[in-house]
């Protein structure tokens, strides 16, 4: 166990600072995210180090379509999450699954895994698979050896992170993808036991430090209103509208059993957010035109991905076509 950042003493136990939940915690109780507990009066984290998944991904898996494309990232997962989903597609991780295995990788033994991927040419680490934000502690140590050794670092997240946390992160986080639920509070706190409003203001501090796209699963009948997702897409339009959004098709997983999420419907909320907003993608639909990369200005194709198979079609960061960037 390893002693946790962000949280006071109290008369009896401690209080968490980490997450929005503030967890208070009296003797040996173990938080929210099922990952830090009190012991005499301090608060430790339990999965320091705890690796539950591995693998070197394409960047496109994050997704991240618009940040180094084409490339490979080691993406690692611990287990724990500060939400409770009931349609969370890695739910074995986030609930601790008794069945899931998990091996100890500290930082510098992380390091020295990635080194030994030089022939496939890493990008750097992909902080994903359950939450890293309640990996909190590891990710920082993590992300500053990665970055001191020229790394890229790259957090795929709920955004369910209190601001002093995320403000130290930052400095050393290349990009984000930030899945935001809903645009809509009572979503939140019904079906993923959270709020909307600290996800908000954990996509307006990552925008302004690093490159970041959101992903948006979108379950019929629950979060696909027409006005939800005009009122989101004006949101992230005020921000920057150039921010990649990508739109995800539910299936039935762990506690939801309602139908896969029509491909129409998919098509037609796409067409509501391109009202505002200049990369939208449709996700979890192979095959789909809305899995390309279109010039905002001209309509010039300039990244074809089959898959997770990527051609791109321009250079130096221009259309080959107008000239935009």
């Amino acid at each position: 166990m390893h002693e946790a950042q962000y949280y006071q003493k109290q008369d009896a136990g401690v209080r968490c600072f980490l997450c929005p939940h503030f967890c208070s915690l009296g003797a040996a109780e173990i938080g929210r995210c099922g990952v830090r507990q009190e012991k005499d009066g301090m608060l430790f984290t339990m999965n320091y180090g705890l690796c539950a998944a591995t693998a070197l991904d394409p960047i496109e898996k994050k997704p991240l379509y618009h940040f180094h494309p084409g490339r490979k990232v080691f993406s690692i997962g611990t287990l724990g999450c500060n939400l409770s989903c009931g349609f969370c597609q890695n739910w074995q991780l986030a609930t601790r699954a008794p069945h899931v295995e998990s091996v100890r990788l500290l930082p510098a033994e992380l390091m020295s895994l990635l080194e030994s991927c030089s022939e496939q040419n890493p990008l750097g680490i992909a902080y994903t698979y359950s939450e890293p934000g309640i990996w909190y502690e590891y990710v920082l140590d993590a992300a500053i050896l990665a970055s001191k050794r020229g790394y890229k670092n790259v957090l795929v997240t709920n955004g369910f992170l209190n601001e002093a946390p995320l403000q130290e992160l930052l400095p050393y986080i290349d990009a984000f993808n930030i899945d935001l639920k809903a645009f809509n509070e009572d979503y939140y706190r019904r079906y993923c036991g959270g709020r909307l409003a600290p996800v908000l203001r954990c996509v307006e501090m990552a925008a302004e430090a690093a490159h970041i796209e959101l992903t948006y699963l979108v379950i019929t009948t629950l979060n696909d209103s027409a006005a939800d997702i005009r009122r989101f897409a004006a949101w992230v339009a005020e921000i920057n509208p150039a921010i990649p959004v990508h739109f995800s098709r539910y299936y039935p997983q762990y506690k939801f059993t309602l139908p896969a999420t029509p491909v129409k419907l998919m098509e037609n909320i796409a067409a509501i957010a391109k009202e505002k907003l200049q990369y939208v993608y449709l996700g979890n639909l192979p095959g789909h035109n809305l899995a390309h990369t279109y010039c905002s200005q001209c309509g010039m194709k300039l990244i074809h991905r089959d898959g997770y198979r990527v051609q791109l079609n321009f250079g130096d960061g221009k259309c080959p076509q107008c000239g935009q960037l």
